[in-house]
């Protein structure tokens, strides 16, 4: 019998070297995420292989897995300990070495395996580790499979039938960088950044963007896992900054940076500044529906009013589902509708055929600004980004409130909204015209302003989103609004940050 894990250990003691750690709250809706050596040591990861192999195995899928591991000072031994796990529980198991993400995700395909486990802490700091899980290509596990997996690593409920196997896949990597240089390259000559903040993404990236016909300028592109000058976040300011110094010293057309397992990408343009994410996915969604005709899309609820009101995008006939936050949630949404594309505003991208598999890769996206650009000699990516309608938006707030209550709160939020619609009271001065409810509340006025609360997924907080397409003066105000039915309740505590 495999030892039940533990939730902590005391490090360099007999204990912490013979039983295995896990700590429960690693196991998140969609991935697992643990500070490494605190919260879990290698036999807790060997759990966690078995867990994995025992789930598999109970879902009915083919117990075969690929395997791969980000650039970490541990990752490698991580990954292997949960092969071990994984192989006592019968899987054969493929290991295709260091990887980015969506190369994982990309071997499923390639070497026909139904099942993936990515060793990765994605931007997380130095310290942290984490699994990304599927078994159903190319969808990764939602809140069912993790609530799953961390019963049967919890109580050692392991089906450990043996039988597993071990193979190396050797380049495993040159048949990814193939796979998307195997077609024309670019017409435009192109001067990109390719920032990469010393993580993974700098063996691979580059290369792969020079192969297609862009003059590249690697930036932070040397491997070193100790992150000396900031963490591989495109989301962090850090390293946008950084983006926008190189374009404009370089005079650059571009600057796309990619996160620490290469699944996001972010977007600096030619006069260096940034494009958020769900801007750059309204730019993508015109493009790809002038190549491909009328499109279905699908976005997350903090993303841009645009994808709904943006007169160019109707007139091309494109149509967009607001869903859930979260990339396993929009990855499935977008298998589930046969949509071209889904965009998450953190900067998950996903491209169906006959852009992509359907899950989420950094360079898929930076290949597709590439091709937007190709598609577009006469304009720079910040005429592109003009062409976009202004809006105005407030950054994602967060009051606090207690994990225990704040479903609650936002059910009573929701109500309260929907109970103005129903009564044809105003929000902002302003009649309701829409109302989602998919993930929280998103209601939307007259004038096309909207407000978003919705319970943070993964801390003790709320969510709160406002954007604009008239003002500055009316996101002002419909925040105003939004925040009095926030704080009718008496559990909400202060924001993180407000405008």
């Amino acid at each position: 019998m495999f030892p039940k894990p533990l939730p902590s250990l005391t490090p360099n003691t007999a204990a912490y070297e013979s039983l295995p750690m896990v700590k429960p709250t690693g196991f998140r809706e969609y991935d697992a995420r643990w500070f490494f050596g605190k919260e879990l040591n290698l036999m807790g990861v060997q759990a966690v292989g078995m867990g994995l192999g025992t789930l598999i195995g109970r879902l009915g899928v083919k117990r075969e897995i690929v395997v791969g591991h980000d650039f970490r000072s541990y990752s490698a031994s991580i990954k292997m300990a949960l092969v071990s796990g994984l192989m006592a529980a019968g899987c054969k198991v493929r290991d295709i070495g260091l990887a980015m993400s969506p190369m994982a995700y990309f071997a499923q395909f390639e070497l026909d395996v139904p099942c993936v486990a990515m060793v990765t802490a994605s931007h997380n700091d130095n310290g942290w580790t984490g699994v990304k899980m599927g078994a159903q290509r190319p969808v990764t596990f939602g809140p069912d499979e993790m609530s799953a997996l961390k019963k049967i690593v919890l109580e050692a409920d392991f089906d450990l039938v043996g039988g597993g196997s071990y193979l190396f896949i050797e380049d495993f990597a040159g048949r990814y960088i193939r796979d998307l240089t195997n077609r024309p390259k670019i017409s435009r000559k192109l001067k990109v950044v390719a920032a990469c903040g010393n993580g993974t993404a700098g063996a691979f990236a580059p290369q792969i963007l020079e192969k297609l016909g862009c003059e590249v300028i690697p930036l932070d592109a040397e491997l070193d896992f100790n992150f000396p000058r900031y963490n591989p976040n495109p989301e962090d300011m850090k390293m946008l900054h950084a983006m926008a110094d190189a374009v404009k010293e370089h005079a650059a057309d571009v600057g796309l940076g990619f996160d620490g397992d290469g699944d996001r990408c972010g977007v600096v343009d030619n006069h260096g500044e940034e494009i958020f994410a769900d801007k750059i996915g309204v730019m993508l969604a015109r493009d790809l529906a002038k190549v491909h005709g009328p499109s279905q899309f699908v976005v997350d609820v903090k993303s841009t009013g645009l994808f709904a009101s943006d007169p160019e995008l109707k007139r091309l006939g494109a149509t967009t589902d607001y869903w859930k936050t979260g990339h396993s949630y929009i990855k499935r949404r977008v298998r589930d509708l046969k949509a071209l594309a889904g965009f998450e505003k953190s900067g998950h991208f996903f491209f169906n055929a006959p852009v992509g598999r359907g899950y989420d890769d950094g360079v898929v996206t930076a290949i597709a600004v590439i091709d937007m650009l190709d598609r577009n000699p006469t304009k720079s990516m910040a005429e592109l980004y003009a062409d976009v309608p202004k809006t105005w938006g407030t950054p994602t707030m967060a009051p606090k409130c207690a994990d225990e209550v704040k479903y609650d709160v936002v059910d009573r939020i929701t109500k309260r909204f929907e109970d103005m619609r129903d009564h044809a009271q105003r929000v902002a001065d302003h009649a309701i015209v829409d109302i989602v409810t998919v993930n929280g509340v998103r209601v939307t006025a007259s004038d096309g302003t909207w407000g978003l609360v919705r319970a943070s997924s993964n801390k003790p907080e709320l969510v709160v989103v406002v954007e604009s397409p008239v003002s500055e003066q009316r996101m002002r105000d419909m925040f105003k609004a939004v925040d009095a039915v926030v704080r009718e309740n008496p559990e909400v505590g202060e924001y993180n940050q407000t405008i």
